[in-house]
């Protein structure tokens, strides 16, 4: 392997440990005993969640692969798998808030490990069965679990700034360090140990049944909007009033669509990218660095956050870097020169764009800790399940158009819609920046109003 790899990733490790180890006490928030019991008992089912999830993601296409199906079968179960959480996604959400959200985390736990169970079976349909759960699944993790947290943060009385502190720890571990250890564990079972492509989603169900046991055992339960005569459809018609009634509600969605979007985006097209002669480059490496940009980022973030920097502020920055990390493609496409070496090293502008892909990952890192601050701002506690997964709606159906439209564009057309796309999301990030101040001096004017009405005769 290519001394470039061993530079970027040991210079990556070097500045997140250094970020860690720096930290002075504007970086740190002094917590009570009993706020970083609670603290540490989410952020370790984080862990054991995403660990669930991450020692899956290296393996599922080489396992189809392997059980002789061609790219276009397996291009049809992802789609299985994202048009699942298009299409459950609310409904699951919405059952979250009414029917109790320690429920819909325990369901998440079951589904996903019977998807794994599926991985086992070399039939379409079963494998068909086990993407559909896996969506369920999906929609449930990036809802349930948060709106969980927050709902029982605010229950126990704690600061509401405190939030920052579990949502930056879940997301360094969680979609960062949990991530690479689990792609060298997949590694270890699937190819050092012998095992096959199959024991990664054993291990996976492994990890989900000691997350299961740990919150039946310790968490409690709480819920939405459980208001007598409240079925499915009107908790939609909630969510959505709330979305079409509250700018900030609806731009807040619209960011994450075009950011998540362009994120799925990318996980399918980096390595066509960087190899597109065929260049032979490490990919497990090369993820391993990825997921090490990530903790960079969420490293960044927590210091941005203890800061009480403006997440609204500093977002805006972060979207446009975004944007021009991935026009990189496009840029050097028409300014360097490829090389018509087939099987060769990563070119020069595989080297470039690796550097900036390194640089979104970065991004990626600051973005997940970062829209969950202000979803718990904005989105309103009785729908927040529900609303969080309409969110995923326009999001599942574009990655499902982009997986049906794969091979039909160049993959320069691709990296520059996403790059117009993460630009919207800096614009509507400016905008609701500008609404959510104008809401705050709303607010204390009528509150300084109410202040003076007695004092009138």
């Amino acid at each position: 392997m290519e001394i470039f790899y061993y530079v970027v990733f040991g210079g990556l490790a070097a500045v997140v440990a250094g970020l860690e180890l720096g930290k002075s006490g504007k970086d740190r928030v002094a917590t009570p005993t009993a706020f970083n019991a609670f603290k540490n008992n989410y952020v370790l089912v984080y862990s054991l969640m995403m660990s669930g999830d991450w020692l899956q993601g290296p393996y599922v296409y080489y396992l189809y692969s392997q059980y002789g199906f061609d790219k276009g079968d397996i291009g049809r179960l992802f789609i299985a798998g994202f048009g699942s959480s298009m299409l459950f996604g609310t409904i699951v959400g919405s059952l979250a808030d009414r029917q109790g959200r320690k429920r819909a985390c325990i369901t998440y736990c079951i589904t996903y490990i019977l998807s794994c169970i599926t991985k086992h079976s070399p039939q379409y349909r079963v494998l068909l069965l086990g993407r559909i759960l896996g969506g369920v699944a999906t929609s449930l993790l990036f809802s349930a679990f948060e709106s969980w947290l927050v709902a029982e943060h605010n229950k126990r009385g704690y600061d509401p700034q405190w939030l920052s502190i579990t949502f930056s720890k879940a997301i360094f571990l969680g979609n960062g360090l949990i991530a690479i250890i689990a792609g060298l564990f997949a590694n270890l079972l699937a190819d050092n140990l012998g095992f096959g492509p199959v024991a990664p989603f054993d291990a996976a169900a492994c990890f989900l049944a000691i997350g299961m046991a740990i919150i039946m055992s310790s968490w409690s339960e709480n819920y939405g909007d459980q208001s007598e005569g409240k079925d499915l459809m009107s908790q939609f018609k909630v969510a959505a009033k709330a979305i079409a009634s509250d700018e900030k509600i609806a731009l807040l969605g619209a960011i994450q669509s075009l950011f998540e979007g362009s994120m799925y985006t990318f996980v399918f097209l980096w390595t066509p990218a960087l190899s597109p002669n065929d260049e032979d480059i490490p990919h497990g490496f090369i993820f391993a660095t990825f997921m090490l940009s990530s903790m960079l980022g969420s490293s960044i973030a927590s210091r941005l956050l203890a800061r009480k920097m403006k997440v609204e502020g500093y977002m805006q920055i972060v979207f446009a870097v975004s944007a021009f990390t991935l026009f990189l493609p496009v840029a050097t496409s028409l300014l360097v020169p490829t090389s018509s070496v087939k099987g060769s090293g990563i070119s020069f502008g595989g080297s470039l764009q690796l550097l900036g892909f390194c640089t979104f990952e970065s991004c990626v890192g600051i973005f997940w800790p970062s829209i969950m601050k202000m979803r718990s701002q904005y989105i309103p506690e009785e729908a927040r399940s529900t609303i969080m997964n309409f969110f995923r709606i326009p999001l599942n159906l574009f990655v499902c158009v982009v997986l049906y439209n794969v091979n039909a564009f160049p993959i320069t057309v691709m990296f520059g819609m996403c790059s117009i796309f993460l630009f919207m999301a800096a614009i509507l990030q400016r905008r609701l920046m500008v609404v959510a101040d104008l809401h705050k001096l709303s607010t204390k004017s009528q509150e300084m109003t109410a202040e003076d009405e007695p004092l009138n005769p």
